[in-house]
């Protein structure tokens, strides 16, 4: 299984915000500790937002907090609502199916079930268990 690089700075956010989760951190900030681009963490600030899992605000010590509490926010869950608009495979991807061995595969439910499996098992950990504090912070 492969995370989108969405996803991936998705969790890297968290885990940052974690770690000193009383500071409101600005899509800018984060691109430049984090090394990624400013654009993309905007867009992935926003589907954290809208997911409830970060808290926004504008203007002069705006940016974004976390939500609630590191121990109440589970990383699988964090990944299902990352990758939601992700079809693992073809056939799981709606109105864009065209695998011809769709009407008797056996695969397709061993698939979902490895990937509900692996949500399950991130949702084991939260994001108290992945907090990312840099030393110089």
């Amino acid at each position: 299984m492969r995370l989108t690089s969405f996803t991936d700075y998705g969790l890297r956010v968290l885990m940052r915000m974690a770690g000193d989760p009383a500071r409101a951190f600005t899509a800018a900030d984060l691109a430049t500790e984090l090394r990624v681009s400013r654009n993309h963490l905007a867009k992935v600030i926003s589907a954290l937002a809208a997911a409830g899992l970060l808290e926004t605000r504008r203007g002069g010590g705006g940016g974004a907090m976390l939500a609630r509490p590191p121990e109440d926010i589970r990383l699988g869950d964090v990944v299902a609502v990352l990758e939601a608009d992700q079809a693992l495979v073809e056939c799981f991807a709606t109105g864009s199916n065209a695998c011809i061995l769709s009407p008797k595969c056996q695969l397709k439910s061993r698939l979902a079930h490895a990937e509900a499996a692996f949500v399950a098992d991130l949702n084991r950990s939260t994001l108290a268990d992945c907090v990312y504090r840099p030393e110089d912070a």
